[in-house]
């Protein structure tokens, strides 16, 4: 990449592990009145496929969505807003951490139910065959997904259809607090697709531009020999699956050792290689300091906005 979109690629990452850092340190003041799933460690995978999507794209996505959010809006004001359950939020505080959308931006539904908004995206990704629409959906999930009968079956429809739809797993190995040996009958998640007629990539979630590469050529494959694909990214949860803690303490993992660590955070790993070709610290630096910024002014705003007025509890409501 040029040095300018480098940098701008490093803004969006670095605009997700702030806003959840934030949340850490203001969740414990009891004011914002949702469960939050957050995603350090997860961001390169989000980020790094939204760069890459083609424009009039839909998305859809999981409880585990803030990274995702915040690469499609860059949007601070309504995220923390809709945090806070104030009226300046996405949905005006109706929804909440975990169903976070954008309509507007072409995140249409993300969902607290394990694997609901697979099929969700499927159905839209039939919609533009019958539009004869060219534009790309994609639908993002976790490993746990993929022992729901669900995916199976999207998949299966999608596939038997070559619709025109991306499947992202982001898998972290773990359903709540149980690995994938504990779950998972079959040796691997791509090797399980395999079967399917749709192209199938795998790679590692923790390195953005690994990540930006894979959905580049995945994207490619699907336009040379039309059907959906599957790209398959591996990344390690740092906190708690649901809560601003860390949870090493509780027995079902082990902490890895601070080397490991750094392996695994793909803020460090993306640092070190703007590092290593040509950016200065002092540029990354800055960065930083313009995303808190922006970042504090939300957090200021959403807590001095007001709740919606009762009536709003009526409004916005399809079933």
């Amino acid at each position: 990449m040029e040095k300018a979109d480098a940098l701008r690629v490093y803004r969006k990452l670095i605009l997700a592990r702030r806003a959840e850092e934030r949340i850490r340190e203001e969740y414990g003041r009891d004011e914002m009145k949702t469960p939050v799933h957050l995603g350090i460690g997860q961001e390169a995978i989000p980020v790094g496929v939204c760069q890459m999507l083609p424009p009039g794209t839909k998305s859809f996505g999981t409880y585990r969505n803030h990274a995702l959010y915040l690469a499609v809006t860059d949007d601070t004001d309504r995220f923390f807003g809709e945090l806070y359950g104030k009226v300046i939020g996405e949905a005006k505080g109706k929804a909440g951490s975990m169903h976070l959308a954008a309509p507007a931006r072409g995140l249409l539904a993300t969902s607290a139910v394990v694997g609901t908004t697979i099929p969700v995206a499927v159905g839209a990704a039939l919609a533009n065959r019958y539009r004869e629409s060219e534009e790309l959906v994609v639908s993002f999930f976790g490993d746990g997904a993929i022992e729901e009968g669900v995916f199976w079956e999207s998949l299966n429809f999608a596939c038997l259809r070559r619709l025109h739809i991306l499947f992202v797993c982001e898998d972290n190995g773990l359903a709540i607090h149980t690995p994938t040996r504990q779950r998972q009958g079959f040796r691997s998640i791509p090797e399980a697709v395999q079967g399917f007629a749709c192209h199938v990539l795998s790679g590692d979630g923790s390195d953005l531009l690994h990540v930006m590469a894979l959905t580049r050529q995945i994207l490619e494959q699907m336009a040379q020999d039309p059907k959906p694909g599957l790209l398959h990214l591996s990344y390690f949860r740092f906190l708690e699956h649901v809560g601003p803690q860390e949870d090493f303490d509780a027995g079902y993992r082990a902490r890895p050792a601070p080397e490991e660590f750094k392996r695994l955070d793909p803020v460090a790993r993306f640092e070190r290689t703007l590092c290593q070709n040509g950016c200065n610290p002092s540029e990354l630096a800055e960065i930083r300091r313009e995303v808190d910024e922006q970042i504090a002014r939300s957090v200021r705003a959403s807590r001095e906005a007001p709740f919606a007025p009762p009536d709003e509890l009526s409004q916005d409501v399809f079933a």
